[in-house]
């Protein structure tokens, strides 16, 4: 789990490289090709029925939509702000997942998850400092991401099939991704220069593998061992930054981000504490890491 908290935040280096040169439409759309592209290829060489069609397919297309959603509004955060601060608001999403599922799947709620959401809102609120001159707007397509994040975790509650392989579910889910974007994608995007398409295909395949090597920890651990370490995606992601873009989060972001993870955290162990666990599981795993 901490080798996939590595990788991920390198395909976010890559996103925010290319958003340089091409648009962000185009960007995810080739995060979503090239990961489909691997994902076959490494379903081919496991021998896995990659053709075959998914289960639920107009669900399986809403969650599509859902991580879609999530990776373009991320990936617009991104080109015009540091990877750390877009990353730190994309972690409300249990937060927003404690909120809307009583009402979507029927769970309950009490006094003291509310006030846990509500407590990590105002971390929302330092990190952002909307009343003041350093509030940029193009951060709230980081926290419209983390609201997206939050309905592909229920949409995937929803559907889990233990019968199912979950990298077939990944491929689904980057395929239809491809699909929706493609038109979109042909009216903005640019032919890329051979760089540019090296860095696409880098992209795509620190996704694959982010997913892979995720896939492969909670063969040996609970969801509950493994929450924490989702933190250390942003650790990764700071450590990128600062090698490579001479950025270091201010003490907002860092506050923020403890605000935030605190009352996450806090969130998941209610859920695990309550006996929910076996319907919480999907919900502690960064499907689509995060873009």
């Amino acid at each position: 789990m901490l080798a996939a908290m590595i990788v991920v935040p390198v395909l976010d280096i890559c996103a925010k490289l290319l958003s340089a040169d091409y648009s962000v439409i185009q960007v995810t759309w080739s995060r979503f090709v090239f990961h489909t592209l691997w994902l076959i290829l490494l379903l081919s060489l496991l021998r896995r029925p990659w053709w075959r069609l998914p289960n639920k397919p107009g669900q399986q297309f809403l969650r599509s939509m859902a991580i879609t959603m999530t990776t373009l509004f991320f990936f617009l955060a991104i080109a015009d702000n540091p990877i750390p601060a877009a990353l730190s608001l994309l972690f409300v999403s249990p937060l927003v997942v404690a909120l809307i599922a009583p009402f979507w799947l029927g769970e309950s709620f009490d006094l003291r998850r509310l006030l846990a959401v509500i407590i990590g809102f105002i971390g929302v609120l330092v990190i952002l400092q909307p009343n003041s001159s350093a509030f940029k707007p193009s951060l709230l397509w980081a926290l419209a991401a983390g609201f997206a994040y939050a309905f592909y975790l229920m949409a995937t509650r929803k559907l889990s099939d233990p019968s199912g392989s979950s990298l077939t579910t990944l491929l689904h889910t980057a395929v239809g991704g491809s699909i929706v974007l493609t038109p979109f994608m042909l009216a903005h995007g640019a032919l890329p220069d051979v760089k540019g398409l090296a860095m696409m295909a880098a992209m795509g395949f620190f996704a694959a593998a982010g997913h892979f090597l995720i896939i492969k920890a909670f063969e040996y651990a609970s969801a509950s061992q493994l929450s924490p370490f989702n933190y250390f995606e942003i650790v990764a992601a700071t450590l990128l930054s600062y090698l490579l873009f001479d950025y270091w989060p201010d003490i907002r972001v860092w506050l923020g981000l403890l605000i935030i993870a605190l009352s996450g955290l806090y969130i998941t162990l209610r859920e695990v504490r309550s006996r929910n666990y076996s319907n919480y599981k999907e919900l502690d795993v960064p499907g689509e890491p995060l873009s």
